[in-house]
């Protein structure tokens, strides 16, 4: 199946969307701009917020607004006011290093990813900030943090370090928010490119961006096998979640980091949001509790 444009832009890395039912709203961010947008898709307007710094990934809050993961640390953000609040500048960030993809888990904590701006092997952790704002490391020794997911029993964690090609399955505890006992789901191969973003539908199967990959897979998260394809007509396929009013629509990111004028003349498309309607249905995400 094909993915088709919805929203033509050029992000320079697009990343991160997240579905708003209430507000049927698509929250998404293009992270080395520093800028959080949100898009209507029945108007196809894109309203833009620029944070002022790298911005890594961002959830959706009970509370209202959004929560996010900024160069600097945590922050909570308010869309109406335009209002950015500081949680904590994180003792754990550096000028050296930046937030990358994050979820909140099933009882509502924030989990983010760092990486070093050089790609340093193993300098990046990922993080939990849960509902009382602290700050817990849950892993260390990463070097690209990106997809995440929980299954529908909420015991099992579901996580990507992007060059190591592998889709990890942890042992969840919900009450304490503890991994354990890492899995190896699947290995990506070489030529099938990097995966990157993730969520998860209502069947429990996992959908996977591959980052020069062109495509989105559908895995089964039991015996790592592809299930399912969306092709779309650029290479850096980021990340994606379920939207629409019926859930069935998958929304799309991508990028166009580190290609030259060649490369985007070929793939002109590249940093847009894509979108597909599938035989498939998503869930809602959930929303930080703090």
């Amino acid at each position: 199946m094909k993915a088709t444009v919805d929203f033509a832009y050029g992000a320079t890395l697009g990343e991160g969307p997240v579905w708003d039912e209430q507000e049927s709203r698509l929250y998404w961010v293009d992270i080395l701009s520093g800028k959080l947008f949100r898009y209507d898709p029945y108007n196809k307007n894109n309203e833009i917020f620029d944070i002022g710094e790298h911005l890594g990934c961002v959830a959706l809050r009970e509370e209202g607004g959004l929560v996010m993961a900024r160069q600097s640390g945590f922050a909570f953000f308010d869309p109406e006011q335009r209002k950015v609040t500081s949680i904590t500048e994180s003792k754990f960030q550096s000028p050296d290093s930046r937030f990358n993809d994050g979820k909140c888990d099933p009882s509502g904590r924030f989990w983010a990813g760092t990486l070093s701006y050089d790609l340093e092997e193993g300098a990046g952790s990922l993080y939990c900030l849960d509902q009382n704002l602290d700050t817990e490391v849950k892993l260390r020794e990463l070097t690209i943090p990106n997809g995440m997911a929980w299954n529908r029993k909420g015991d099992k964690f579901l996580f990507i370090d992007t060059p190591t090609r592998k889709l990890q399955a942890f042992d969840y505890d919900d009450k304490s928010g503890e991994i354990t006992n890492p899995l190896v789901v699947k290995k990506f191969d070489e030529e099938e490119g990097f995966p990157d973003g993730m969520t998860i539908d209502r069947e429990g199967a996992l959908w996977v961006a591959l980052y020069n990959g062109g495509k989105v897979v559908r895995i089964d998260p039991g015996s790592g096998e592809t299930l399912f394809e969306v092709h779309l007509p650029v290479p850096q396929v980021t990340s994606c979640t379920f939207g629409g009013a019926d859930f069935n629509e998958l929304y799309i990111t991508t990028g166009r980091e580190y290609m030259s004028a060649d490369d985007i003349d070929q793939w002109p498309l590249s940093g847009s949001l894509f979108k597909v309607e599938l035989p498939f249905k998503g869930r809602t995400s959930t929303r930080f509790a703090g």
